[in-house]
């Protein structure tokens, strides 16, 4: 059987699944703008989806001013925070066992030389029974001698682990940035260890949390090397490790994402620990026709038990599909052999059995085991498609969110919508 064919064989056309038909609700209405963050948006519940407001469909525009959460059954909309002074906000989470968010703000009172960008932002956390009170999260040091355990710039799409621990995110140095030396890192923020820090600049802050760098970049990795220049897209694998993108260099000089680990130890507060983070290189693709990640912008994801990294790969018809790598090394596994290319960043099941997706304007679950693929929706048309920015299953797996865009009285709007699985 050809691989087309085969891949054709594996979509299944019924919207089937534990012998029953999903069904599918539209959670908001009316104007605004809605976008999910591409994990983590349940409630620990699973009655809430926490959401931002930013204008544009694919939230590209930072420019949403209210963190919102809807009640999947009644369609209560809850307003838990609203930013002020010109601030912005978005890009929200859910802790997987308490009521709180964490999310982007934005600097209050911009000024020219400190605009909203990638090393002016930090993450601040709210209870949802406290709305509207802000805790910072990461702090901010820009002047030396610099504080140990707080940044130097800025943090941006923030994940507690399994555990509800610590929190990781992708980080950018406003200070290497002004010698233009500046490369995207990961950084684990952890409780216990609050950081105080001198106000000798007008943009320091204190945090909550003690902030350390988890993975290693070089401006100038040398060609076919484990260097990279950039880290960024990271998820959790367990509790203490982190899996992510990281740019490298190949030997032709091309510059491409391949998985990489970084091992945290124990203890990230202890003067030195950076020396026994081991970052460790999973996949080696310069070979293959379509080399390294490819498809939507999404994040790496484990499976809940640990066991397997998912990211996406063109295959060598240039299809975008799932692939996964041991955090342990060893070859990377093609999951799904479709003919269409995965469309969207994608979640695991609690249960490891299903990854969740869009494909081909359906919302899609692929079996972890085989790859079978299946349609939960009907294919739509271009404009009312799920979005690619996020497919998110709930912490009981009965569930997954995403958003459409669809008409409402003023013109198009991004809206919440669920697939209800049982």
């Amino acid at each position: 059987m050809k691989p087309a064919t085969l891949a054709a064989a594996l979509i299944l056309t019924t919207t089937q699944m534990n012998s029953q038909t999903p069904t599918e609700l539209q959670v908001t209405r009316g104007p605004g703008g809605r976008v999910l963050t591409n994990t983590a948006v349940w409630s620990p519940d699973g009655q809430w989806i926490v959401y931002d407001t930013r204008s544009d469909a694919a939230g590209e525009k930072f420019d949403g001013s209210r963190i919102e959460m809807v009640n999947v059954r009644s369609g209560e909309v809850r307003v838990l925070y609203e930013s002020r002074n010109g601030a912005h906000c978005g890009v929200v989470t859910f802790h997987p066992k308490q009521p709180r968010v964490v999310f982007i703000l934005g600097p209050e009172n911009p000024t020219p030389d400190w605009q909203y960008n990638a090393y002016h932002r930090q993450g601040v956390i709210v209870d949802t029974a406290k709305p509207g009170v802000a805790i910072n999260l990461d702090a901010r040091d820009i002047v030396p001698p610099f504080t140990p355990g707080a940044l130097r710039g800025g943090s941006h799409v923030h994940v507690w682990n399994p555990a509800g621990e610590q929190v990781s995110f992708t980080y950018e140095d406003h200070v290497l940035a002004q010698s233009g030396l500046n490369q995207r890192n990961i950084a684990v923020s952890v409780p216990g260890r609050p950081v105080v820090v001198p106000k000798t600049h007008p943009r320091n802050h204190d945090g909550s949390h003690f902030t350390v760098l988890v993975t290693r970049t070089t401006a100038n990795p040398k060609p076919g090397s484990d260097e990279i220049k950039k880290a960024f897209e990271e998820g959790w694998v367990g509790q203490r490790a982190l899996a992510f993108q990281g740019h490298v260099v190949t030997e032709k000089g091309e510059t491409v994402s391949e998985v990489f680990i970084a091992d945290l130890p124990d203890d990230l507060t202890q003067p030195g620990c950076e020396a026994r983070i081991a970052q460790r290189r999973l996949t080696f693709t310069s070979s293959r026709k379509f080399p390294g990640i490819q498809g939507p912008r999404h994040w790496l994801r484990s499976s809940p038990d640990g066991t397997r990294i998912a990211f996406l790969m063109k295959d060598d018809a240039g299809v975008a599909q799932l692939w996964t790598v041991s955090p342990t090394g060893g070859p990377a596994m093609q999951l799904t052999h479709n003919p269409w290319p995965v469309a969207s960043a994608f979640t695991w099941s609690p249960d490891d059995k299903h990854i969740a997706h869009v494909m081909d304007n359906s919302v899609c679950v692929a079996d972890a085991a085989t790859g079978v693929t299946t349609r939960l929706t009907p294919r739509s048309d271009d404009a009312g498609a799920p979005r690619p920015e996020a497919c998110v299953f709930s912490p009981d797996g009965t569930k997954i969110a995403f958003v459409r865009r669809l008409p409402s009285p003023d013109a198009p709007a991004n809206q919440i919508c669920v697939v209800n699985l049982k």
